[in-house]
């Protein structure tokens, strides 16, 4: 029996990326179009065709209506708390001033965890594909100024797409077992968790999280 792999994900306002450890190498995986980097973009055609990645963001330009980009900016957030985001997208926005955000395509409506799903179901099954394996457990970077809301959001979407957000693991010392909870990690972290993967020494260093939109 494969030994089951936690794969990497970063849930990016612009792209996204997928990755796995392979000994002590960490490797990033090609989506299905080959390339490491997939555009965190959603799309519906007019003939209610989903697209994800970069097929969605082909069409971006002739379908901008129905193709939701930048959705991290609106995770776990309600209507009153978006007005300056609303304005930098085509898409429309609906909800109450007090209640979660939704998206509207052709008065069909997807909340942010739901189309950020579809993007981590993209990612999922390129590891997948990768690996040969089904994959379940993931870890998922957020910005580090993220609060409750929006990291329940992340988790949430998480689990819409087919991951385990949480699940029993069972001490080999004495067989007790406890709950592990899907880890949502800041991404000044993980960033700083990867550069001393192969440092023998201890260092003090910055991190400079150069975003493409949060």
């Amino acid at each position: 029996m494969a030994e089951e792999k936690i794969i990497g994900i970063d849930l990016g306002t612009t792209n996204s990326v997928v990755a796995v450890m392979e000994g002590n190498e960490v490797k990033v995986i090609a989506n299905q179009d080959g390339n490491r980097l997939t555009p965190s973009v959603v799309a519906f055609t007019d003939k209610g065709d989903r697209l994800v990645g970069d097929p969605a963001k082909r069409q971006a330009v002739t379908n901008p209506r129905r193709t939701v980009y930048s959705i991290k900016r609106f995770m776990g957030r309600r209507r009153k708390e978006v007005s300056g985001e609303e304005k930098l997208v085509p898409y429309k926005i609906t909800g109450g001033a007090d209640e979660p955000v939704k998206v509207d395509i052709d008065n069909k409506f997807y909340t942010p965890p739901e189309v950020s799903a579809m993007i981590l179901r993209k990612l999922k099954e390129a590891a997948e594909a990768y690996l040969g394996q089904t994959v379940r457990k993931a870890v998922i970077t957020v910005p580090a100024y993220f609060n409750d809301a929006q990291r329940q959001a992340t988790l949430e979407a998480a689990k819409i797409a087919g991951f385990d957000t949480e699940w029993s693991i069972r001490d080999p010392k004495d067989g007790t077992e406890r709950t592990q909870r899907m880890r949502i990690i800041n991404e000044p972290t993980a960033a700083s968790l990867a550069y001393g993967l192969d440092k023998k020494k201890s260092e003090r260093i910055a991190v400079f999280d150069l975003g493409g939109g949060t």
